[in-house]
Formats: structure tokens, sequence, C-alpha cells
């Protein structure tokens, strides 16, 4: 059915929105996600997403515990309308409800902070499985549950006297580098499987479409009346 209803929908589109439809779902990836942990600036917060978006992550995790995550549109470019935003804010502990939804989903939790010593950027394993990076609030960073959750630590070299990247800054660093080694190395099954690719499609053609929904209602009253 999904197949049906994605061909039947894509009519509706141009052939050049299609085509790039096409082209950036294919560099579309889960192997590596996003986490942002109790963001209180909504411009660094809609940076973040902009950076996933122009590097093919997909999926990123939104922990609201004091904050709500508010997107400045302006400076994300329209780039949530393509990601796959998952907000956990309905718990006494969202970071601890989010680590453990990741973790089932064989996930390995990377903290992402300058104070604990444990590996450096450019000596991170992709090889290792699926991560999640998770980036903390501007000034604390991340919280004890997280650090006590990790699976491992991540830290960017800095040699000068400040001792942290913003944090926008310090995604678009790390999400470069490492998307850029997980493309070129042929070991690594990044990709999304056909099966996401499809639901993906769908996805992005109904938040393209105007009153997609009767549309679809069409379809499927079609549906009926052939079977």
């Amino acid at each position: 059915m999904t197949k049906e209803l994605l061909e039947y929908l894509s009519g509706y589109l141009t052939p050049q929105r299609l085509n790039l439809f096409n082209q950036v779902i294919e560099e579309r990836t889960n192997y590596l996600t996003v986490v942002l942990e109790d963001i209180f600036q909504p411009q660094n917060a809609s940076a973040v997403l902009r950076t996933c978006d122009c590097f093919g992550i997909q999926n990123v995790h939104i922990i609201e515990n004091r904050n709500n995550f508010k997107v400045d549109r302006e400076v994300a470019m329209g780039s949530s309308k393509w990601l796959t935003l998952k907000k956990y804010n309905e718990e006494e502990q969202n970071s601890l409800e989010a680590i453990r939804s990741l973790k089932d989903q064989g996930y390995r939790i990377v903290a992402t902070t300058p104070h604990i010593n444990d590996q450096a950027l450019h000596d991170f394993d992709l090889t290792k499985g699926k991560a999640a990076l998770v980036f903390g609030s501007e000034l604390p960073g991340v919280t004890d549950t997280i650090a006590e959750e990790a699976d491992e630590f991540l830290k960017i070299p800095m040699y000068g006297f400040t001792e942290s990247f913003n944090i926008s800054v310090s995604a678009a660093i790390i999400l470069h580098h490492l998307t850029l080694r997980m493309r070129q190395d042929e070991t690594i099954n990044w990709k999304l499987t056909d099966e996401e690719k499809d639901d993906l499609k769908l996805e992005w053609i109904r938040r393209s479409l105007k009153r997609s929904e009767l549309i679809e209602q069409r379809f499927m009253k079609s549906k009926t009346k052939n079977n």
C-alpha cells in the first residue's frame, strides 16, 4: 500500500521536485543521529537543525527538561521541514527516557564534551556501530544523567584559551568530520533501507502538498471502488 500511495502522490509533484527528493534521500542516514538536550537559545538549536539537514542526518532527538525547543525560522531556513524530530518532554526524567529509547534502537550514546578526556574527534571509531551524538545545553553542557549513561565521550581538540565552541559550531565540526569519514568507509552500511526511503519520501511529499489529506482520501476511495 505504501508504494502505491507513494506512486500516486508523486504524480502531484513536478519532475524536478521528485528528482530532488530522490537525490537527497540517497544521502540521508540514520547511522548517526543527533540529540539536543535542553537547549535554551533558539538560534543555536535552529542552526544545528540546518547543519543536520546539510550533512544528511535525518533524525534529531530533542530533550525538553526546563527549556522548550523553539525553531528560529530565519536561522533554520526551512530545514526542520525535512527532518524527523522526536521530542522527549512527557516524563519526569526526559533525558533518561531518550537515552533508553536510543539504546533500544541499537545506538551507542556518545556525549560531546570538552571536560572528559576520553577520545578526540579524529580518534572516534565509526565502524563500531550506530552512534547518537549528544549535545548539551550551552553553559552547563550535558547533564549528569547523560554523563552516567553515555557509552563514550567525544571532544574536539582545541588549542586556544577558550575551553569550548558554541554548540552550533561544535555540531557543524563534528558532523562534517564524521559524515565525511562515514561516506568514505565502504565497510559502513550507513544508507537508509528501501522501506525507510519509501516512508521518508512519503512524509516529504505529504509536507509538500497542500491538503494532502484530501488527495489521500481520493486515493483510498479509488482503491475501495476498484476492489
